[in-house]
């Protein structure tokens, strides 16, 4: 839904309310450019690892985790501009959960790699 889509939609919120939203909106977006830049910084600057392409695949996930903040920052702003305009609830989301798991499992992964040696000599 475009945002004048959304201008048309129930009653204009307290201007603090979708000021709100919009800094939630641009903390997704600061969250997906640091996995992007995370997924980035891991392909060009670890070493090779001992297993063939673990560190593409490290940093191909963190970037499209990234790439999923920014989308899910799109679509979950939009669901919430909806939301107070309409009067109804806030939409929940697990998308924070899953995002903090899938960042924990990759950094237990990379502190394995360490712990176990699994870098080029």
């Amino acid at each position: 839904m475009s945002p004048s889509t959304l201008r048309d939609t129930g009653t204009t919120p307290d201007y603090r309310f979708s000021l709100a939203n919009e800094r939630t909106f641009l903390a997704w977006l600061r969250t997906g450019l640091a996995l992007t830049g995370g997924g980035l910084a891991v392909a060009q600057f670890l070493p090779p690892f001992r297993v063939d392409h673990l560190r593409e695949l490290i940093a191909g996930v963190l970037m499209a985790l990234g790439a999923a903040c920014a989308l899910r920052a799109i679509v979950h702003w939009a669901a919430c501009e909806r939301a107070m305009r309409l009067g109804r609830d806030l939409p929940s989301s697990r998308f924070p959960t899953i995002l903090a798991i899938l960042v924990f499992i990759g950094a237990i992964i990379l502190i394995g790699a360490v712990a176990f040696g699994l870098f080029s000599p």
